[in-house]
């Protein structure tokens, strides 16, 4: 699946859960064009025409435009008389027949690149509990956006791993062990896999695995080790991982006695003449 259409795809299930959490009628959105200060509308939830689709949002103007040059959220009560905002796009809200809209920004790394959308076709306020899920959709968008932004700098530095010594080695296997954590925070299957395919590049990188030593290791058992394996204790791997230090500890006594070690290094060793890691 390619970037900006697993991006949509984020950005549309955020609208789905908005509408779902507030029973707004009405959710719209888009992300920030490349090159561009300007949002373009790619997704919408409960549309009853097309009249805001593919709409170009210039940062400045209108509501969503407010939303980006300020990067933070706004509503308004009844679109089309508001005094806070600019009028370039009533024609469009008109058309679909919006009055109170609220619009919250999706915001990475302190620049914005996005814009999620929720409206009633009535001018009445739109109260705390609306406004604050609208915000909890954007953190969605914000959190996989973050994850598969990390996943593409991660596969740029080690799509081809060569096989370095030293401390070099060690940066090697420092990104092996962030890439198995960053998997699980990535809903994409192509990407997903594409990292997994990654690790398993970095693991083989390091020299030929043992036939007499290939274990039937979890997914779950490798990234447990492969943090060990860079010094982590137990609670830090739980924290990398988002488990808790005694399923940590689980994990660890399952590998090692599918390794037929006694210790954490050990295991750590044996893992690594079995291939699974670098």
């Amino acid at each position: 699946m390619a970037a900006d259409a697993a991006e949509a795809v984020e950005v549309r299930g955020a609208l789905v859960r908005l509408r779902r959490a507030t029973g707004l009628p009405v959710a719209f959105g888009g992300l920030v064009e490349s090159g561009r200060p300007q949002v373009r509308i790619s997704e919408l939830s409960g549309n009853a025409t097309a009249a805001l689709s593919s709409l170009a949002v210039v940062s400045g103007n209108g509501l969503g435009g407010k939303v980006v040059a300020l990067a933070r959220p706004c509503a308004v009560t009844d679109y089309s008389a508001s005094r806070q905002i600019s009028h370039e796009y009533d024609v469009a809200v008109a058309m679909e027949g919006l009055r109170s809209v609220l619009a919250v920004p999706v915001v990475v790394r302190r620049r914005v690149r996005g814009v999620l959308y929720g409206a009633l076709r009535t001018a009445q306020p739109l109260g705390d509990r609306t406004l604050n899920a609208a915000v909890e959709a954007a953190r969605d968008v914000e959190q996989a956006l973050v994850a598969r932004d990390e996943a593409r700098a991660l596969l740029t530095t080690v799509r081809e791993p060569a096989a370095p010594s030293g401390a070099a080695w060690e940066q090697v296997r420092e990104a092996h062990g962030a890439l198995r954590a960053l998997v699980q925070r990535v809903e994409d299957p192509a990407l997903r896999d594409e990292l997994l395919q990654v690790c398993g590049r970095l693991a083989g990188a390091a020299l030929p695995a043992d036939p007499a030593r290939t274990s039937d290791l979890s997914p779950r058992e490798v990234d447990v080790l492969a943090c060990v394996a860079v010094g982590s204790t137990n609670a830090a791997a739980a924290d990398r991982l988002g488990l808790r230090p005694e399923t940590v500890k689980g994990y660890l006594r399952s590998a090692m006695r599918k390794l037929g070690a006694h210790t954490r290094w050990e295991a750590v060793v044996a893992a690594r003449r079995a291939g699974v890691l670098p």
